[in-house]
Formats: C-alpha cells, sequence, structure tokens
C-alpha cells in the first residue's frame, strides 16, 4: 500500500504505451489504474466484474453489444465524465484524440476481460503496470 500522495499527472507524465494501465494505488481488493487511449482497444467482456471509467483528458466512446442480440449502442465520453460497463457486457473502448482515463477494476483483472476477440499489437494485455 502507497503511503504517500499520487499526483495524477505527474503519474501519466512518467509513461508513454497506450492502452497499458499503470497501478497509482489501491482500495481494498480494487486496483486505480491510469491509461493513455487513442484508437480502439478490443471486444471484451468482464464475466464477474463492472468496469468503471472516468475521462480525465479528451473523450472516450464505448460501445456496447446488448444482451439477446438488440444490437449496439455507443455511449460517448467527454472530459470528467463517468460510466460503468456492467459485468458480461460485451464493450470496446475507443479514443477518437489521445485521452487519459482512469479505471476502478478488483485487482488481477485483465484489460482484455475474460473473453475477447484477438488482441491487436497496441494493446497490451495485461492486469495493469506498476508506476514507476
Amino acid at each position: 500500500m502507497l503511503t504517500r500522495a499520487i499526483a495524477l499527472a505527474a503519474a501519466l507524465v512518467s509513461f508513454t504505451d497506450r492502452w497499458s494501465p499503470r497501478i497509482v494505488t489501491t482500495v481494498n481488493d480494487y486496483d486505480v489504474r491510469v491509461a493513455k487511449v487513442e484508437g480502439e482497444h478490443l471486444w471484451h467482456t468482464h464475466d464477474h466484474t463492472d468496469e468503471f471509467f472516468l475521462v480525465l483528458d479528451g473523450e472516450l466512446h464505448i460501445a456496447l453489444r446488448e444482451p439477446a442480440g438488440s444490437g449496439e449502442r455507443t455511449v460517448v465520453l467527454p472530459k470528467g465524465s463517468v460510466f460503468t460497463v456492467p459485468r458480461g457486457t460485451e464493450h470496446k473502448p475507443y479514443a477518437p484524440v489521445p485521452s487519459e482515463i482512469l479505471v476502478l477494476e478488483p485487482t488481477g483483472t485483465s484489460t482484455v476481460g475474460d473473453q475477447h476477440e484477438a488482441v491487436p499489437d497496441h494493446v497490451d494485455a495485461t492486469t495493469g503496470h506498476a508506476l514507476n
């Protein structure tokens, strides 16, 4: 457990990788992760957990596949917006411009979920990296 304050701006300038989150702290059994994102992630599902997003800078779109084949919709999150993807919901984040996000997930949760399509080279399949 960290015992010092973490400036999110400083954490975000400490790395350049896209779609490769850094763990800034933990809260109980949850990681608080920050990431730089741009372009598409991949379709994936977290079977056992919700996924919380906060847009720190830029804009994030999250495409959602509705249950029972009732179609797709996209949630647009401008800077300062939050959204929670419910567990079991297939989703695909996309950032049309370079953006910075904060994600809250149980420790050990994979960035590509429990079920996913092929992982492209620009996406880091990880449970989060330590902040340097």
